[in-house]
């Protein structure tokens, strides 16, 4: 399998738990690799033929820019279902970190890995859960 990856793409948005927290906005570091088949690009040479890491890097930046959770958890596994779903990836790792959220240390984060037959859990979690205040 091929891998398509972005590293430190960096951004900020409202997260957190604390009051503080929903009133600033945080930076967010967020790591992405996912699955691709770039043999036909390779031959072709032509952007048509893979897929564009600038649009999945503006559409997550967009995402995490909007948002508004309290744990870096959601954010994360939000992502990952946002790439299955929206780019047709068929497996996805993302590493999301939040500088300086613990003293003395560089940042904390979460990595998820989540493959096309996750969607449908997913899903199925979604419409059972309570809704969100």
């Amino acid at each position: 399998m091929d891998k398509i990856f972005i590293h430190a793409l960096k951004t900020e948005a409202i997260i957190g738990i604390f009051d503080w927290e929903r009133q600033v906005r945080q930076t967010i570091v967020v790591d992405l690799e996912f699955s691709a088949d770039v043999r036909k690009a390779a031959l072709s040479d032509s952007i048509a033929d893979t897929l564009n890491y600038k649009g999945v890097a503006k559409r997550v930046l967009a995402y995490i820019e909007g948002s508004e959770f309290h744990l870096i958890e959601t954010l994360t596994e939000r992502i990952a279902m946002l790439l299955l779903e929206e780019f047709g990836i068929g497996w996805v790792r993302v590493a999301l970190s939040k500088p300086g959220a613990i003293r003395r240390s560089r940042d904390v984060g979460i990595v998820v890995e989540r493959a096309r037959a996750d969607l449908d859990e997913w899903r199925a979690l979604c419409a059972a859960a309570p809704a969100r205040p």
